[in-house]
């Protein structure tokens, strides 16, 4: 009998509460409607519009749709077939697969450090995290004109104190891991905020009971804090993903002039696509959208390879 008359009040509640929304629904709409619209058109439209376009030759990306040409698969065939494309693909794995290595690595062991019972802490976290504050712009003026410069850059200088001669650090040969080196210095301190983020919601408990049982700091890490973190580096190496796939001012700040081979991406070869740069001999914005295209699959591509990788365990903590 009690549960015959709990089941009526939770139906009454239920139903009242949805008689309260469908008298408040012209307010619930009015709500949502604004983030639909930006939804859709700062977003949904544009989409669309792309994967559309990359299928047409376009001349430029203002052309009106009466002046699009079909092209069919022209030119993902266009941008496949293009040594520069390839070019730009190798140092975009470049940058995922070494850079990604350094940053994670170096973001990962400087959570754990900072996560431990070291002092001044909170002014090291501050510190590592400060490239991300600054603008690339100008974190990139910085290294070029202040560390990685032949006359008077602090690396030649170090090398001229101990009697060495000082390295072309902006050559062809050197150019590409110098400015991937300040790529990396920049990006550690987002992800090792990340990482830290995860490590502190890990109970100390857990790594208490594994002292008393003798596990030392080295297996407590592999035993304990990566388990647990699986969540947090799938996190990581997708948003890395993204950023690779769009490293576009790093770039145009190391090859100000024009478009080289050492530092080229492909973002910057879709930029130069569509308005025109070294080996374009003519502009396409299909063409543009399709390298658009092809990045995003890629991204979407190793987000689903990351998650049947790393597979998430249910733990609970």
């Amino acid at each position: 009998m009690q549960q015959g008359s709990l089941a009526e009040l939770l139906y009454i509640r239920r139903k009242a509460e949805w008689e309260v929304m469908k008298k408040n629904k012209t307010m619930i709409v009015c709500f949502i409607l604004p983030c639909v619209i930006a939804l859709v058109g700062m977003f949904l439209y544009p989409v669309v519009r792309t994967v559309i376009m990359s299928f047409f030759s376009v001349g430029s990306v203002t052309a009106d749709v009466s002046e699009w040409t079909f092209n069919g698969f022209g030119n993902y065939l266009r941008i496949f077939n293009s040594a520069t494309w390839r070019i730009s693909m190798w140092n975009m794995i470049r940058i995922w697969f070494v850079g990604g290595i350094l940053t994670l690595a170096l973001a990962l062991l400087f959570a754990v450090i900072l996560t431990g019972e070291i002092r001044f802490k909170k002014f090291f976290r501050a510190a590592i995290y400060m490239p991300n504050v600054i603008s690339a712009v100008a974190l990139a003026t910085m290294w070029i004109q202040y560390i990685y410069n032949q006359d008077y850059g602090m690396l030649n200088q170090m090398l001229r104190m101990v009697g060495l001669d000082g390295v072309k650090w902006l050559g062809t040969d050197m150019k590409f891991w110098a400015m991937l080196f300040a790529f990396v210095f920049g990006a550690v301190g987002y992800y090792m905020l990340i990482f830290i983020s995860g490590i502190e919601r890990i109970p100390q408990d857990i790594y208490e009971a594994a002292t008393i049982d003798g596990a030392n700091k080295i297996q407590q890490f592999g035993k304990i804090t990566m388990p647990l973190l699986k969540g947090i580096t799938k996190t990581n190496i997708t948003f890395w993903s993204i950023n690779t796939a769009t490293f576009f001012m790093w770039s145009k700040m190391f090859s100000p002039v024009d478009t080289e081979a050492s530092t080229i991406a492909p973002v910057v070869y879709l930029y130069d696509l569509v308005f025109g740069g070294k080996g374009v001999t003519e502009r396409d914005a299909g063409a543009g959208a399709a390298v658009g295209v092809v990045l995003a699959l890629i991204i979407i591509a190793v987000y689903f390879a990351v998650n049947k990788l790393i597979k998430d365990d249910d733990l609970e903590f």
